[in-house]
C-alpha cells in the first residue's frame, strides 16, 4: 500500500498537483524522495513513465528516469535553494521541447511546447502513449535470465521492469508492482543457488497467482478503459452465455454487472489489495449462481483458492451450442422503451448463447451498430420505419458471416495449430479454386493470424474490432445490424 500511494503521490505531484503551488509540488515529491530513498524512487519512476508511455525506448525512458531523479536528487538535498525544483522542471519541459529531446516522442509534444510556464508543463505532464494491445515481454529460459543478471543485476533489473510494465501497464499499479518484485526476488535468490532449476520450480509455483493476476487484470482493464463499464458489462456477459449456455439473461447479467464494478473500483486503484479481494467476492457469486448450471464451472470452484478458481472458470473454452429455438426479433416499442438497452443486450445475448464461438470483435462491432441503430430510430418520426428500414440493409448476409466466424473460430479451439491451418487450407482452396498457391498461402496465414490473436476470449479489443470492421462493417453500415 505504502509503495502504491507514493507512486500515485509521484504522479499526481508532475500534473493536477501544480494548481496548487510550486511550493506543494516540491514538499510532495521531496517528502516521498526522502522517505523512499533515492532507489526505490527511481525504480516507480521506471515503472510509472513505462506505463505511461509504453511504446518508448528503454534509452528514452533511462534518460527521462535520470533526468528526474537526478532533479529530486539536487532539489530535495538539505539547504537546496527553493526555487530548485520549478527552475529545474523548467529546464526539463525546455529540453522535452527541444529538437534533440532524448525523451520519449509524442507527436502531442509539438502542441504543448507552443504553450507556456505552467500550461506547458501540465500539458507535456498529461501526454502518455495508447497501451499495448499485444503485449511484447516474453520471459527467457531460467539459463538466460541468470545469464543477464550476473553480467550486470542493474541493468537487467531496470530493463525488465521497463519490458514488464510497458507490456503490463493496464494491470493496477498495486498487482503490477508486487508481481515485479516478485519476479527480480525470484530471480536474485535462484541465480545463486546452488540448485537453481529447483529454486525457479519452487518460486514459479508460489509466485504462480500473482503472475496470473497481473495478467489477466492487465486484459480486463485494457478492455475496461478501451470499452467502459456498460460495454465491459456486455461483454462479460457474452463471455459468460458462451462458456455457460445453460444459464439464462437473468442469472447472468447480474454477475456482468457485478464483474464490470469489479474492474471500475479496482482498475485505478492504489489499495493493495483491491483486485485480488474485489475478484474473490465476485467469484464467489459466480459459483454460488453457475455451479449448478455446469458441471465445468462446478470443477473449478471446488478449489480452495477463489483467485485460481476465478483463472480457471475465465479459461474455459465455449460449450457446444444448445438446442435453441431461433433467436426472436425485438419489439420495435421494446427497443425503443425505457429498457431498450437491456432488450438489445438480450437479444445479443441469446445471439452469443447460439454461436459460443463467435469472437469477442464481432459481438462487440453487432452491440455498436445496434446502440447506433437505437439513437437514429427512437428519436424519428417514425421509429418502426426506420429500424425496418436498417433491417433491410443487411438483408441475408449477416447470419452467413456469423456462422463462419463461429465456424472459424470453433475450429480454432478444437483443434492443434497444425490441424487448423491444415482444415483452413483445404476449405479455402474449395471456396477460392482459381487462387495461385502463394494467393492461398497468405490467406491461410492472413486467417490463421487473426484467429490465433482474436479468437480467444482476452483478445486485443480495439487491434480485434478494427479485424473484424473491414468485413462486418460493410454489413453494418449506418447501424444496420441486428434490430
Amino acid at each position: 500500500m505504502r509503495a502504491a500511494l507514493s507512486l500515485l503521490l509521484l504522479l499526481l505531484a508532475s500534473t493536477h498537483a501544480m494548481h496548487r503551488g510550486k511550493a506543494y509540488i516540491r514538499d510532495k515529491v521531496c517528502q516521498e524522495f526522502n522517505a523512499l530513498g533515492k532507489e526505490e524512487f527511481r525504480t516507480l519512476n521506471i515503472i510509472a513513465n513505462s506505463r505511461k508511455y509504453s511504446n518508448a525506448t528503454f534509452e528514452e525512458i533511462e534518460h527521462l528516469v535520470q533526468e528526474i531523479v537526478s532533479l529530486a536528487a539536487t532539489c530535495c538535498a538539505a539547504g537546496a535553494d527553493p526555487s530548485c525544483y520549478d527552475a529545474g522542471s523548467s529546464a526539463l519541459s525546455a529540453k522535452s521541447c527541444s529538437g534533440a529531446s532524448p525523451f520519449p516522442f509524442h507527436p502531442g509534444t509539438a502542441g504543448c511546447c507552443g504553450q507556456e510556464g505552467l500550461e506547458q508543463k501540465l500539458c507535456l505532464a498529461a501526454l502518455r502513449h495508447p497501451p499495448q494491445q499485444l503485449p511484447r515481454y516474453l520471459q527467457p529460459s531460467n539459463e538466460e535470465l541468470c545469464q543477464a543478471f550476473k553480467k550486470d543485476p542493474k541493468d537487467f533489473a531496470d530493463r525488465f521492469l521497463y519490458e514488464y510494465a510497458s507490456s503490463y501497464g493496464q494491470a493496477p499499479l498495486p498487482v503490477l508492482l508486487g508481481s515485479t518484485r516478485s519476479f527480480l526476488s525470484m530471480v536474485s535468490t535462484c541465480c545463486i543457488s546452488p540448485v537453481p532449476t529447483a529454486c525457479f520450480l519452487k518460486e514459479k509455483l508460489a509466485r504462480k497467482t500473482l503472475s496470473l493476476l497481473t495478467l489477466l487484470s492487465n486484459r480486463a482493464c485494457s478492455r475496461f478503459a478501451a470499452y467502459g463499464k456498460d460495454k465491459v458489462t456486455f461483454s462479460y456477459l457474452t463471455s459468460l452465455a458462451q462458456k455457460v449456455p445453460a444459464a439464462s439473461f437473468e442469472d447472468l447479467s447480474p454477475l456482468a454487472e457485478n464483474a464490470a464494478e469489479v474492474f471500475s473500483q479496482c482498475c485505478d486503484s492504489v489499495a493493495e489489495d483491491c483486485m485480488q479481494r474485489k475478484l474473490s467476492e465476485h467469484t464467489a457469486k459466480a459459483c454460488s449462481a453457475l455451479s449448478a448450471r455446469d458441471k465445468r464451472v462446478a470443477d473449478c470452484c471446488k478449489g480452495k483458492n477463489l483467485m485460481e478458481n476465478y483463472f480457471c472458470i475465465s479459461a474455459l473454452p465455449p460449450a457446444p451450442a444448445p438446442k435453441l429455438p431461433e433467436v426472436p426479433k425485438s419489439m420495435d416499442k421494446q427497443l425503443c422503451g425505457e429498457e431498450g438497452a437491456r432488450h438489445a443486450k438480450r437479444y445479443l445475448f441469446e445471439l452469443a448463447r447460439r454461436h459460443p464461438s463467435l469472437p469477442e470483435a464481432a459481438l462487440s462491432t453487432l452491440y455498436d451498430a445496434a446502440s447506433k441503430a437505437r439513437e437514429e430510430c427512437c428519436s424519428a418520426k417514425d421509429p418502426s420505419s426506420c429500424l425496418q428500414a436498417k433491417r433491410l440493409q443487411t438483408g441475408e448476409k449477416l447470419p452467413p458471416f456469423l456462422e463462419k466466424a463461429n465456424q472459424l473460430c470453433g475450429q480454432y479451439t478444437q483443434l492443434t495449430f497444425l490441424d487448423f491451418k491444415k482444415r483452413l487450407q483445404e476449405s479455402l482452396a474449395q471456396a477460392v479454386p482459381k487462387a495461385s498457391a502463394e494467393q492461398l498461402g497468405q490467406l491461410v496465414e492472413q486467417q490463421a493470424d487473426f484467429a490465433s490473436t482474436c479468437c480467444p476470449h482476452n483478445s486485443p479489443p480495439l487491434y480485434c474490432s478494427s479485424k473484424v470492421s473491414s468485413e462486418l462493417g460493410e454489413l453494418c453500415a449506418g447501424g444496420s445490424c441486428l434490430l
